[in-house]
């Protein structure tokens, strides 16, 4: 049994806490910890009792925790990261790992120093099924390279407090960790053109957007994020190759026939459409960190990320190609 210490008790924390309580197997949530009380007192009783901490340190240093889950907000990740690396710890983080490439390459390089694989990056499309499935046609060699990636990222709409470099950072960021993961190469360059605003956007934001990156072996992708497109939540991915063109399956729903049509059903949020990608990515990382291993996502894949949103947010702003430039990369991560 793996005992778990959850650092971070908002929403998404305590979703999890009932996740890794009554779905996952192997696990023990056995200490919580939040800036604010009783949210940690709340959170405590959701695992059936576990200790609470207003510290993250003090739960990461508690000798009952064999590995910690960071569900706090982006700029409280740093320290959390480098304390458990210090601990020795196995990791368990949701995105972003660090809200700066700066401080990401920080967590990298004492990841590496450490010696030990010890964190997973909360990246959970690399487990969706209609992912998967991509991934494992291309790696079969049977369609040929990837030349080409069509992607889309649409939700029905966001509040006004939702600005352009979000579009980047809170959306598109899945999509750069996971379309590199899928062709098994990292980013060189970045480009974002802005067609037409819809009359659904608002004076801070440019809706939609169409996000452009080569990869260092030429495969060009182009993504769709169109934020207010009213209809659904809707995630496609198509990879052109050599020989063949692969289209990710969208979730199964059935086929209604009514009032004189045909339909079916598109999500309308990321949390129902990404369920089981959610569960199967922490049942994943509790069976490794008990195994004293790690097999996600790592930092390196954060730092590419931090790098790659950065490139991006630069170009909404230039309208240029901007270049994106990474560290030399550890041996550490290969």
């Amino acid at each position: 049994m793996l005992n778990v210490g959850v650092i971070g008790c908002g929403g998404m924390g305590k979703d999890h806490i009932k996740r890794l309580t009554n779905k996952i197997q192997g696990a023990n949530v056995v200490a919580v910890s939040d800036v604010f009380e009783e949210g940690a007192k709340e959170a405590a009783a959701l695992a059936g009792g576990a200790k609470v901490y207003t510290d993250g340190k003090d739960l990461i240093n508690d000798p009952d925790v064999d590995a910690v889950f960071i569900v706090s907000p982006g700029f409280a990740h740093t320290d959390s990261l480098l304390q458990a690396i210090e601990a020795g710890k196995r990791v368990f983080c949701e995105k972003p790992l660090a809200t700066t490439a700066e401080d990401c390459k920080k967590v990298v390089d004492a990841e590496a120093a450490s010696g030990k694989h010890l964190i997973q990056l909360g990246f959970m499309r690399r487990y969706d099924k209609g992912y998967v499935q991509v991934k494992e046609a291309l790696q079969s060699g049977e369609y040929g390279e990837p030349l080409i990636l069509h992607c889309t990222h649409r939700n029905p709409e966001v509040g006004t407090n939702y600005n352009t470099p979000m579009a980047v950072h809170d959306t598109a960021i899945h999509e750069i960790d996971t379309l590199h993961w899928l062709v098994d190469d990292e980013y060189e360059s970045a480009q974002v053109i802005v067609p037409k605003v819809t009359k659904y956007s608002h004076s801070e934001l440019k809706d939609p957007q169409i996000m452009l990156l080569r990869t260092k072996r030429g495969i060009c992708i182009d993504v769709e994020v169109f934020v207010n497109c009213k209809f659904g939540y809707d995630i496609n991915c198509e990879v052109v190759c050599e020989d063949g063109a692969i289209k990710m399956a969208e979730p199964s729903y059935p086929s209604i026939r009514k009032n004189a049509a045909v339909s079916t059903a598109i999500d309308t949020d990321c949390f129902v459409r990404f369920e089981d990608a959610y569960d199967t990515e922490v049942q994943n990382w509790v069976d490794c960190a008990g195994q004293g291993v790690i097999s996600g996502p790592t930092a390196w894949d954060g730092y590419l990320a931090a790098v790659t949103a950065d490139a991006l947010v630069k170009a909404q702003e230039t309208g240029q190609i901007e270049p994106i430039v990474t560290a030399e990369k550890p041996e550490f991560y290969k």
